[in-house]
């Protein structure tokens, strides 16, 4: 009878790989289904880029000052784009209910959800990322500190984008009010992102703004989950 009793635990633990597994996968092909969705980030971002110049002015040094802000603020903008969707679907159809009876380990499921959203938004947007520091005349010192800086810092923006998501997945119009709740978090990765860009270009060292932007992708990695399942239950229920 013990020995039966210290097997369940085990066997729940070898269980948990295979729901990331399933429920990243299911993710993804949604994804994939729906392409428009994952087209509107990257066009913003691109459409960022493009109209800055004409709107403001076109000389190239100027424009290269601006670069590392300008790009993380795009891809910050791009990203919370995307957010109001994440978790609206399987809302409206039953989903996500089932999900919340289900036996499974909620904090995977809606990490894999999350896993899913960088793959398919954040990631697009870092290889997109030398392309506009191109356009805006980012200089090629900077390109590293762009792909490394973005490479941590999306992730990040995706986690505490879909605790906002979450929080107001019950709500018709809760676009505006993501904004309002995720934005003061998502200060200080820009921050540090932009910091990052800007002192490879100077020939600084990138240590210190990757290390932070790692140790905030670490804290996001372990707290998020928890913000996102409890966000989740208060949503459903209310």
């Amino acid at each position: 009878m013990s020995e039966m009793a210290t097997n369940k635990p085990a066997a729940a633990l070898e269980r948990r790989p295979g729901t990331f597994r399933a429920a990243l996968k299911r993710d993804l092909l949604l994804a994939f289904r729906n392409r428009r969705d994952l087209v509107n980030p990257l066009v913003f971002f691109l459409m960022v880029a493009t109209l800055f110049p004409l709107g403001v002015s076109p000389e190239p040094a100027f424009l290269a000052e601006l670069a590392p802000g300008l790009v993380w603020v795009a891809a910050l903008l791009a990203t919370l784009l995307s957010m109001d969707s994440l978790f609206r679907a399987d809302f409206e159809d039953g989903t996500l209910e089932q999900a919340l009876l289900s036996p499974q380990p909620l904090m995977l499921v809606v990490l894999a959800r999350v896993t899913a959203h960088w793959v398919m938004t954040g990631l697009p947007l870092t290889l997109m990322a030398p392309l506009l520091g191109l356009m805006l005349f980012l200089p090629a010192e900077g390109m590293p500190g762009l792909m490394l800086s973005l490479l941590l810092g999306t992730p990040t923006l995706s986690l505490i984008g879909a605790i906002g998501a979450a929080l107001t997945v019950g709500l018709r119009k809760g676009g505006m009010l993501i904004s309002l709740l995720v934005l003061p978090l998502y200060i200080p990765v820009l921050i540090f992102g932009s910091g990052a860009v800007q002192a490879a270009v100077t020939g600084l060292p990138l240590a210190g703004y990757l290390a932070l932007l790692g140790a905030m992708l670490a804290l996001g990695l372990v707290l998020a989950p928890l913000a996102i399942a409890a966000a989740l239950r208060i949503s459903v229920s209310g």
